[in-house]
């Protein structure tokens, strides 16, 4: 191999291996909801639902049919529906609905978006999630004080 392939190979290695660390880093992170008015309020109706008398967070989960961690957040956030009263739960396939996802600005799955009782974001997860800190996420809303 020539000198300069031996580089640009090198150069694509570490470049690949940087960007697989910061999707890892990011993976599974709960981040803050975005601002309303950007298409994220409303999320009761994107889920075609509404809050029953009980229900505080809607859990939408945008997931597709092939997608191994998608059925892992789902087992996860019905984990947590049994734990902690008042957490709703929709998944979406984003192949049968795909407005949602535009709607959302979703470009992965699975996310999980979480949504007030008014139907304003306040969190979204891309991958899947750490159940600690979404459920920790989640507590200002289940237990506001």
């Amino acid at each position: 191999m020539d000198p300069i392939g031996a580089v640009v190979l090198l150069a694509a290695l570490v470049l690949a291996t940087a960007a697989g660390l910061v999707l890892r880093r990011r993976d599974g992170r709960v981040r803050a909801g975005r601002a309303a008015g950007d298409g994220a309020s409303g999320g009761w109706a994107l889920a075609g639902t509404t809050p029953g008398t009980d229900d505080r967070v809607l859990l939408l989960q945008l997931s597709s049919p092939v997608c191994t961690p998608c059925r892992r957040t789902a087992e996860l956030i019905d984990d947590l529906r049994t734990r902690r009263p008042g957490v709703a739960h929709t998944e979406i396939d984003v192949a049968d609905r795909p407005d949602v996802a535009r709607a959302l600005g979703v470009m992965r799955t699975p996310t999980v978006v979480a949504f007030d009782r008014a139907g304003t974001e306040f969190l979204r997860v891309s991958g899947l999630p750490r159940a600690s800190d979404l459920e920790a996420a989640l507590d200002p809303v289940l237990d506001p004080r």
